[in-house]
């Protein structure tokens, strides 16, 4: 059975256990994962509860004024498919509706994820540096 908690103080890095990052050449450690979720805005988990293990994840940052951004989403692969991503999106949009605006940028594969739960393309411009992408410091030069 699965249970949805939007509280990150009780989860260890050890519940983390760094099978989320599929397609990441270079993920954040179980430990710089728990940092992501503590330093964000909004958090919603599910959590396997035979396994105690996080099984999906959501985040946002924000002013907590006007905007928001959901930078991540992930669910561990053999949970996919169960509509586990789809709640966790739908949980985060009801968290952050006091909000003028919440922005997400995704490939386009996954557009049609998000349309189905409201969301809608826009235009917009990125950065990503690749050598940052397991959320360790670089050595100082």
């Amino acid at each position: 059975m699965l249970r949805y908690t939007d509280d990150v103080t009780a989860v260890t890095a050890a519940q983390l256990d760094g099978a989320f990052w599929v397609g990441w050449p270079d993920p954040p450690s179980p430990s710089d994962h728990l940092r992501i979720l503590l330093g964000s805005y909004r958090v919603w988990l599910a959590i396997d509860d035979e396994t105690n293990k996080v099984v999906g994840f959501i985040n946002a940052v924000s002013d907590g004024v006007l905007s928001a951004y959901i930078p991540l989403l992930e669910v561990l692969a053999p949970y996919q498919g169960q509509g586990i991503g789809s709640e966790l999106t739908r949980r985060m949009l009801t968290s952050l509706g006091h909000l003028y605006q919440i922005d997400l940028m995704c490939d386009d594969d996954v557009r049609p994820f998000y349309a189905r739960l409201g969301m809608r393309p826009g235009g917009g411009m990125l950065v990503h540096n690749y050598d940052r992408q397991n959320a360790k410091a670089l050595p100082e030069e």
